[in-house]
């Protein structure tokens, strides 16, 4: 289970950095989310996973602990309002620009 959770956080990892590096803007938009669902794997997965455990008992042994669980649901909360932010912050620009490119000089000209 933790292989097959690295490889997913890996996976997320490497694609939000792809297309961070592109040059539209609506890439960098989906590169950014996918950085920060990265993250909240990554938390997740230091919380400790447990299979077919329950999640509330009174019998000692190990409980997967609830701070990253609630850091998890904090990051969601921040990442939905991050996201919907840079998406109304892209369409203004695309707006005003007329394009969504981010890779040319401000003065020079189009092609």
């Amino acid at each position: 289970m933790e292989l097959l959770l690295a490889l997913g956080i890996g996976t997320l990892v490497a694609a939000g950095v792809y297309l961070a590096l592109r040059p539209r803007l609506f890439s960098v938009l989906l590169g950014i989310t996918l950085l920060s669902y990265a993250v909240n794997l990554f938390l997740l997965a230091s919380g400790g996973l447990m299979v077919d455990g329950a999640p509330l008992s009174n019998l000692p042994g190990p409980h997967p602990d609830p701070l990253p669980q609630a850091l998890i649901l904090t990051a969601i909360v921040i990442s939905f309002g991050m996201t919907a932010f840079l998406i109304v912050l892209t369409l203004r620009a695309v707006s005003e620009r007329g394009h969504d490119r981010v890779d040319e000089d401000p003065g020079s000209e189009e092609p």
